[in-house]
């Protein structure tokens, strides 16, 4: 498998207060099959091939939430140019056997993040596809540290959408040109109209083959509707959250473009 652009979404996973609760309801909504990880860990798998983990919550105090984690090559270099940019470091790399190396991270806005130098694991063996991840980007109350910090920590490309409804800027990984051919995730803004308790967060993306049908499963299997489906330039998305209060996002890719893909 080959290996992730430094600075490119390369895994995620949701921390969960109850795990085989979240594979009846994960694996009855994207069709996800999986396998023990080890302490607790599981991957989950798309057609036979890794798209994500469900991990125990190691502390009933920490969120139920998913996460995204970002390839480097020099996770405790890359660590240490977190810290420098204004960031912080909340786990020091670790060790995950022979997989790889792992530190989590927040932005000066308390957003939490990931770091993933590979070992015997690269990351996503499938995405861009019905079932695995598509996109990411983070929700933060102050661009004017969020964008100079990942900008200048994974040397990301960045483009503001002119005609965009919202404040959004599009990443692109270092060397790219920016754009929305090359773009790996972005920044939104969180406004008044979310609730002001909210933090900073990065919001995780899933490809489905019909977005309303999606949304009506996630309701059918107790989770909940948090922005019902509606359409955007790339296609139809939702926001939702599992049965255990996980948010996510989905997205149907307009026909012409899946086939493109």
């Amino acid at each position: 498998m080959a290996a992730f652009t430094e600075g490119t979404p390369c895994w995620v996973d949701a921390a969960l207060p109850d795990v085989e609760a979240g594979k009846r309801f994960y694996g009855e909504l994207f069709g996800w099959t999986f396998d023990e990880g080890g302490g607790g860990y599981v991957n989950a798998f798309s057609d036979g091939r890794l798209v994500a983990g469900l991990a125990p919550k190691r502390d009933g105090r920490m969120p139920t939430v998913w996460g995204v984690y970002f390839a480097t090559h020099d996770a405790a270099a890359l660590g240490r140019k977190i810290t420098e940019a204004g960031g912080q470091v909340i786990t020091y790399p670790q060790p995950v056997g022979t997989a790889g190396t792992i530190v989590e991270a927040a932005d000066p806005g308390g957003a939490v993040f990931g770091l993933w130098q590979a070992g015997d694991k690269p990351g996503f063996e499938k995405q861009g596809k019905p079932g695995s991840f598509c996109w990411t980007e983070v929700y933060t109350r102050d661009k004017e540290s969020a964008d100079p910090f990942y900008e200048s920590v994974f040397g990301f490309q960045g483009m503001d959408l002119p005609d965009a409804p919202i404040d959004f800027r599009t990443w692109s990984p270092a060397g790219t040109e920016p754009g929305e051919d090359t773009a790996i995730g972005g920044r939104s803004v969180l406004t008044d109209a979310f609730p002001a308790e909210m933090p900073g967060h990065f919001l995780i993306y899933f490809c489905v083959e019909d977005c309303d049908e999606a949304a009506a499963a996630v309701t059918r299997l107790g989770g909940r509707v948090q922005a019902p489906p509606f359409d955007i330039p790339h296609g139809r998305i939702a926001v939702l959250a599992d049965n255990q209060g996980a948010s996510f996002a989905v997205l149907a890719e307009p026909e012409e473009e899946s086939k493109a893909a």
